[in-house]
């Protein structure tokens, strides 16, 4: 007894847990009729209409794939480049990375899509294909995301390598380019493999 209930042996919880299962499968196929059909000649490789639909999901899978892939390689680029204003001491450059974060990171991907696609036109006559609009909107939605990745590996890197990178005399970009990134960029992948998944989805 805990608190006034009584603890289930776990053998007796799984013989409950099985015929619970078993009772719900033997409901589900006393209500199906023996005649039914499945249709799955819809998906089958021996059946034309089969091959067809196979060959349709197969072409939307390569789109798929491409669009997250473009979509992606764009947003790591707006995501660093938002990043980086980001870390600097100019209160600027920090305003700008935290407005452009917040503003982007609210706004729903699906609005976003309907704003690229038939917002540009209107606003600053730029016509889109659907394909590239698509990318752009998802690459816009996604940049902030990716900024704060980076932003948080960049500020992971211990302070001793910003000194070692001033002492050898290197600028902002060369220390950023040749001693940070290199650095924070192993410790922010798992992140950015999470947000392409993200993207695909």
């Amino acid at each position: 007894m805990l608190g006034g209930e009584r603890i289930l042996p776990p053998l007796i919880f799984v013989n409950r847990q099985l015929s619970g299962l078993l009772l719900v499968l033997l409901l589900g196929t006393a209500g199906c009729s023996s005649s039914y059909t499945w249709a799955w000649h819809v998906v089958s490789p021996t059946h034309p209409q089969g091959q067809t639909n196979l060959k349709f999901l197969l072409a939307g899978l390569q789109d798929t794939l491409l669009l997250a892939v473009l979509a992606n390689i764009l947003s790591i680029t707006l995501g660093l480049l938002v990043a980086l204003p980001g870390l600097s001491s100019h209160p600027r450059a920090r305003a700008f990375n935290r407005v452009y974060v917040e503003v982007f990171r609210s706004v729903p991907v699906l609005v976003m899509i309907l704003w690229v696609y038939y917002g540009l036109p209107v606003l600053l006559d730029v016509s889109l294909e659907s394909f590239a609009a698509g990318v752009l909107a998802l690459a816009i939605c996604d940049s902030p995301f990716e900024a704060e990745i980076f932003r948080a590996g960049i500020q992971s890197i211990e302070r001793g390598q910003h000194d070692a990178a001033g002492s050898l005399g290197l600028n902002y970009w060369q220390k950023m380019r040749l001693v940070i990134l290199p650095q924070a960029v192993k410790r922010v992948l798992p992140a950015i493999g999470n947000q392409f998944v993200y993207m695909i989805k």
